[in-house]
């Protein structure tokens, strides 16, 4: 076994993670769910939804029959929700053709939807302790910094000079403990902002430690300020109910329900009435709320609109639903979307408490 390896593996025993839900009984599928989970997310935030959705979904089947609104509802506050339309579609290719059970082979694995080299490769050594280096962005910088390579991780020069390094210290034994351990090293010592080296197993070999320029590496594009959007979310309710659309399969919260949008300038009241055929009996614009997503922030300007009765045109489509206020209905739902349903469920409560 390589030093480097031996290091991380030691450090790994002592100071390493070893009680995290998925670790336990850690079978292909219950890694796949977790690693996906756990793409661009902390583990504390992943820790909740990852029990919900395994309680949900228990394995393959219960996955891949299920209805993407339910899969899309377990996923609602988690964020890229790609991520979750994938799982959905892996879970019935998995079904379809490989008879139920996780593919064996590495590019099996990655032809799944949503799973590329580093994932694969994680679940495999994960669940099944196979040979195979990974390269999350935990693993990056930590061998980026241990090696001192110049520049950003997503041109193919690094990129391919990083994989060479991921095969090299991936041991041939202890294959699974080596995964996690390079994970952990970099979640909780070799972090992106204040690496701590005094911790590190290998800092006494790190390259850039060795140079004083730990954040220098890996390297990053330059920061450029976000832009800013802004769209009207038109909040139509009446008797304890709201409409919502869903949204297009792809894109940003694509699959979800949501409120319908409009310019920040467009007319409410003519809207409502050419699209539901219903004249507003009350408007009020609520405070903007700020969303940010990776590339731009998003103020939503919510405009709450009572009309009278729901519409009967509703009812024949699947594109748009009155969902009620006090429902268990189980749909996807985006953070400030949930939120801002939330305001409306606790206002239509105030309003309807009898007087004293």
């Amino acid at each position: 076994m390589n030093s480097f390896a031996a290091s991380v593996l030691g450090w790994f025993a002592s100071h390493g993670r070893n009680d995290l839900p998925w670790q336990q009984n850690p079978t292909p599928y219950r890694v796949w769910i977790s690693e996906i989970m756990l793409q661009q997310t902390q583990v504390a935030t992943v820790i909740p939804y990852y029990l919900r959705f395994m309680e949900s979904f228990p394995d393959v089947s219960a996955l891949a029959d299920a209805q993407i609104d339910d899969v899309l509802h377990h996923w609602s506050g988690l964020g890229y929700y790609a991520r979750a339309r994938n799982l959905h579609k892996t879970a019935m290719v998995i079904r379809d053709q490989f008879n139920g059970e996780f593919p064996a082979s590495i590019d099996d694995v990655i032809s799944l939807p949503g799973i590329g080299p580093s994932t694969a490769g994680a679940i495999l050594a994960l669940a099944r302790n196979e040979r195979h280096p990974i390269l999350d962005g935990n693993v990056k910088r930590v061998l980026a910094r241990y090696h001192a390579i110049e520049g950003r991780p997503g041109k193919t020069a690094v990129s391919q000079s990083l994989w060479k390094y991921a095969e090299q210290h991936t041991p041939h034994t202890q294959v699974a403990e080596y995964t996690q351990a390079m994970m952990d090293l970099g979640a909780t010592i070799c972090t992106s902002a204040k690496p701590r080296c005094d911790d590190c197993p290998v800092a006494a070999n790190c390259e850039a430690h060795a140079l004083s320029r730990e954040t220098d590496f890996p390297g990053r594009r330059a920061r450029k300020e976000k832009p800013l959007k802004k769209t009207q979310m038109i909040l139509i309710h009446a008797e304890a109910a709201v409409y919502l659309e869903k949204r297009p399969p792809s894109g940003i919260w694509g699959g979800l329900w949501s409120f319908p949008e409009v310019d920040t300038d467009q007319d409410v009241s003519s809207w409502c009435e050419e699209k539901l055929n219903s004249s507003p009996l009350d408007v009020q614009q609520w405070a903007t709320v700020r969303h940010s997503f990776t590339h731009y922030d998003l103020d939503i300007e919510p405009t709450a609109v009572r009309v009278a009765k729901l519409s009967s045109t509703v009812a024949d489509s699947t594109d748009c639903i009155w969902y009620e206020l006090h429902s268990v209905q189980q749909i996807g739902l985006a953070a400030p979307v949930a939120n801002l349903i939330e305001r409306l469920r606790t206002e239509e409560l105030a309003n309807n408490v009898p007087n004293s």
